[in-house]
């Protein structure tokens, strides 16, 4: 699943493609795109058509592209991309990916957004926009999600005391999205390499010094995975434009099993973590006598 920096990477492609643009019309070409759009399909072509865009926003794995409201509270169309979906912009005139979902045509006539999704996981919906608890304005799905660490509103002291009132395990913990939003399985694993700590470390354990360390630890791989595009293991998560990331080449634990780690040389070890997988080093990050799962 896409993670904090590949929806980063996907919402600057649609601030330079549709910010400012005015939608002329909306096509759903499967309404499992669209599910969580209570009132149906039709309800949610017909509350785009004639919006003007503004500047496209992303709080962890949620993006959502401000749509004008001279007459109303504000709304935002909220795209989460769930496993395998793509907004991509392409010329009108292009050939129908095999699995778009939604078409949106702009009133320019120029590219389309176009939302692709092989597996049909991710969504898009018409929301609301409400308050959020840091001062600014988020579709009210989102309220609910705590802010990511490249966020200014991010509060590292509220993170360390949250971490110390759980009794679970960090890695558990840094995927918990009201707790710190946008780390996933990927990154989760990277930055707790990086910090040199075990995935099964008791958050009530954790020092300040440590916790200080794995969010600066997770800023530095998700800002490394931005600044070449994301990380893309297959042909499913591109950019707007279809194009990959290439972090994966300089991943030190996540994919790794039976690898050299890359700091001390210990095979990297691959363990079992709510049905997915976890990478870590025995050498530079040892279980701990008192593991959380």
């Amino acid at each position: 699943m896409p993670e904090l920096p590949e929806v980063e990477v996907v919402r600057r492609g649609l601030e330079r493609w549709t910010a400012g643009r005015a939608i002329a019309s909306a096509e759903v070409l499967h309404a499992r795109a669209v599910r969580r759009h209570a009132a149906g399909a039709a309800d949610f072509a017909g509350r785009l058509a004639g919006r003007a865009i503004g500047t496209p926003r992303r709080r962890g794995k949620y993006l959502w592209l401000p749509l004008d409201d001279a007459d109303g509270p504000g709304e935002a169309l909220l795209a989460h991309l769930g496993m395998s979906g793509q907004l991509l912009v392409a010329e009108p005139d292009r050939e129908p990916e095999k699995h778009l979902r939604v078409r949106i045509r702009f009133a320019d006539g120029g590219r389309d957004l176009r939302f692709v999704d092989q597996r049909t996981f991710g969504h898009l919906m018409v929301a609301d926009l409400v308050p959020d608890r840091f001062g600014g304005a988020v579709p009210e799905p989102v309220a609910h999600i705590a802010a990511d660490p490249l966020e200014d509103a991010f509060d590292a002291e509220a993170f360390f005391r949250a971490l110390r009132r759980r009794r679970t395990g960090i890695k558990r913990a840094l995927l918990d999205q009201t707790l710190i939003s946008g780390v996933g399985n990927i990154y989760a694993d990277e930055a707790l390499w990086r910090a040199g700590l075990h995935w099964a470390r008791p958050t009530e354990t954790m020092t300040r010094a440590q916790a200080e360390r794995v969010l600066e630890a997770a800023r530095e791989v998700m800002s490394a995975a931005l600044a070449v595009g994301g990380t893309s293991f297959d042909s499913l998560y591109v950019d707007v434009n279809g194009e990959s990331g290439y972090f994966e080449r300089s991943l030190d634990a996540y994919g790794r099993r039976d690898e050299p780690c890359r700091r001390c040389g210990t095979p990297i070890r691959r363990d079992v973590f709510m049905n997915r997988s976890s990478y870590s080093c025995p050498g530079c990050q040892p279980r701990p006598r008192r593991a959380r799962y």
